[in-house]
């Protein structure tokens, strides 16, 4: 009785698998939802970088390579998340046993409320600057009304997504045109040996590195998805394509000014008020999808249903955004080696033991041994080994970890 009184206030079915009959997410809907998660501030000032960094090859390659893993790592959540209709936390009961999911969903949510209220800061301190509006009182409102759509859950998302992406697409088209006409033509916009180069590895680590935390998360999103073809594809262009265009946008403006900072870019051609406006929604959008996305996560640790969740999260990011605005960035290049490996068992848990999945009468362990080496592994590596990509080096490892423990010890680590 209380289970199912639980169950029928959980709209977002934060504990519970979407149920078939409840699908009906269409490919717009989907597409709208996680390109406006892809379409962030933060991967224009990484384009940005790599655009004052790297010539025109090196940007290309590391844009097409990294977001092509981006792609296929996240595509494969998302089909995880729709064929089953679980949250990433709840996948994680079965890859790591309902005690030892609190682990990935700890990671996946802290990471999550630091980008909201980096998110709140990125805008509100700019704004500051330009309108003179104290910065505490910027905060304060951005970070209610940020929490508030997110706390409406999804369908919120889809119907603030559908505003923003355009208006982002628009301002960031223009910017590219105007950055390609102050130097008179394409062929100029990059420098061919940039003062400060950045190494094709590194570049290929700050492209997947922008997104590899939000793109574990890919489950919440695509379980509502009517298909699995709607999942993959949806998630496919968010992450490849979407992903792409930001690092576009932000690397031609970067390689023509100088600055990295894509509102600074953008003041730069002439762009204050319509930046505030787009970047405005732009931040709005992807902090949404981030706060729906730590909800979960708490939810799951604290078994209360998402919504209050969301709430507890919004301020706690909104209360810490200015301090998260300038610490943050070095805690979160240390997670980017922590969290590959949490996508990396449960895709290889859901494809060894498919069958499963599918019986929700399964017995579940409290932990799965596999599980907590395989990431605990996997992250040593992310944050010491200091050659080649530090997220697919500790997605690598945590993936061989994990397939040779769960292949040795079977049910035993699932039971």
């Amino acid at each position: 009785m209380t289970k199912e009184k639980a169950t029928a206030k959980d709209t977002e079915f934060s504990l519970t698998a979407v149920p078939p009959q409840l699908k009906r997410q269409g490919l717009w809907a989907a597409m709208v939802v996680l390109v406006g998660f892809t379409f962030f501030t933060p991967s224009m000032t990484a384009g940005g970088n790599l655009g004052i960094g790297m010539n025109a090859a090196g940007f290309v390659a590391a844009m097409l390579i990294g977001n092509i893993f981006l792609g296929i790592y996240c595509g494969i959540l998302g089909y995880i998340g729709q064929k089953t209709g679980l949250t990433l936390d709840l996948l994680a009961h079965r890859s790591f046993g309902e005690v030892g999911s609190f682990l990935p969903s700890a990671l996946i949510s802290f990471t999550q409320i630091g980008w909201f209220g980096v998110g709140v800061a990125i805008f509100a301190i700019p704004v500051s600057e330009l309108t003179h509006v104290p910065v505490a009182i910027l905060i304060i409102i951005t970070g209610i009304v940020m929490t508030l759509t997110a706390y409406f859950g999804i369908k919120a998302l889809a119907v603030l997504g559908s505003i923003a992406v355009p208006l982002i697409a628009i301002l960031g088209i223009y910017s590219v045109s105007w950055g390609v006409r102050e130097v008179h033509g394409f062929a100029n916009v990059f420098a061919q040996n940039p003062e400060n180069p950045i190494s094709l590895a590194a570049g290929i680590a700050i492209v997947v590195g922008s997104f590899i935390s939000g793109g574990t998360a890919t489950p919440n999103f695509t379980r509502f998805s009517r298909t699995p073809k709607t999942a993959v594809t949806a998630t496919v262009v968010a992450f490849f394509v979407g992903n792409s265009i930001m690092m576009i946008f932000g690397a031609v403006g970067g390689a023509v000014t100088g600055v990295a900072d894509i509102f600074n870019i953008l003041i730069l051609q002439g762009l204050a008020v319509p930046a505030i406006i787009t970047l405005g929604l732009n931040i709005w959008t992807t902090n949404n999808n981030a706060l729906y996305t730590a909800g979960l996560g708490v939810s799951n640790i604290t078994k209360v249903p998402m919504k209050p969740m969301v709430l507890a999260g919004g301020l706690v990011g909104t209360a810490t955004a200015v301090w998260l605005y300038y610490n943050f960035v070095g805690f979160l290049n240390l997670l980017s080696g922590m969290i590959p490996p949490v996508g990396a068992v449960i895709i290889l848990h859901y494809f060894f033991h498919k069958k499963d999945y599918m019986d929700e009468s399964y017995p579940h362990t409290a932990v799965n041994p596999g599980g907590i080496l395989a990431v605990a592994g996997g992250a040593l590596v992310g944050i010491f080994v200091q050659w080649g990509i530090k997220p697919l080096n500790s997605l690598l490892v945590a993936a061989v970890i994990f397939v040779i423990i769960d292949r040795i010890f079977g049910k035993r680590c699932t039971r």
